[in-house]
């Protein structure tokens, strides 16, 4: 009997941790995709490609070309491109589909939060009186805080914001997660924070932040996450490994 071939779309700590069990199968032939936007991405446990493909018609012409059986998205909660053309490649081929996403964090009491549907919702929200302003929604869409340039910004990212903001006041802090609490407390002290910009991405790794926000009463606009309702969705490493022999089960395939 021929193994499974899967093709996971990740780039995130739950895409590794998938791949890594999976790998443990003898019946599961893996394949991890990644974007390509991170400098230097962490060793994985499993092949890699890096790159595009080209639209949900490339990465439908990629699953049947490379004889895949199962579509796995477990990109970030905020890839919402790659998100949308993985449903529509698993729609057009009819290969099983199903996303891997960590549950959103939920407020919590003391928690300050403003929450916008968007990054440039984000902008508007911090209003027209300066603050300083602890941005930390990655390098990609930073730029639009140029319209707001009254604010000295704090911005922390994994890679460079290339190019540097066009704004008067800001300083760039490379790093890479976890966050723990108490350094985040620190942080935010030093630096005088009057309010932290983040999207809602759920997992521990970066929650230091708002446990942090919470306990010194900084306030916090978040950007919330939308997620296609028709797209099969697991919240967990055990919940999508479960799925995975559902899905292969000899059942399954023969349509009982």
């Amino acid at each position: 009997m021929g193994k499974h071939r899967i093709l996971i779309l990740g780039g995130t700590t739950e895409a590794r941790q998938l791949a890594t069990a999976l790998s443990r199968r003898a019946d599961c032939d893996l394949l991890l995709s990644l974007a390509g936007r991170t400098a230097e991405p962490m060793a994985q446990p499993v092949p890699v490609r890096s790159g595009g493909f080209g639209g949900s018609r490339g990465l439908a012409e990629f699953l049947k070309g490379g004889n895949f059986n199962l579509l796995i998205d477990a990109t970030h909660p905020f890839a919402a491109q790659i998100s949308r053309n993985a449903t529509l490649a698993a729609a057009e081929t009819g290969i099983p589909f199903f996303a891997l996403r960590r549950p959103a964090w939920n407020r919590e009491p003391g928690d300050r939060w403003t929450s916008v549907d968007s990054i440039i919702d984000a902008v508007g929200a911090l209003g027209d009186r300066p603050k300083r302003v602890f941005l930390t929604i990655g390098r990609q869409e930073a730029f639009h805080f140029e319209n707001a340039p009254q604010h000295h910004y704090i911005i922390r990212s994994v890679d460079p914001v290339t190019p540097p903001l066009g704004v008067p006041d800001a300083h760039y802090i490379l790093a890479t997660g976890p966050f723990e609490e108490a350094a985040e407390r620190v942080l935010l002290t030093e630096n005088r924070i009057d309010v932290i910009v983040a999207k809602n991405s759920g997992g521990i790794a970066t929650y230091g932040k708002i446990r942090a926000a919470r306990a010194l009463d900084i306030a916090v606009i978040m950007v919330e996450r939308r997620q296609p309702a028709d797209v099969r969705t697991v919240d967990t490493i055990g919940e999508a490994l479960s799925l995975v022999d559902h899905l292969f089960s000899p059942d399954i395939k023969r349509g009982v």
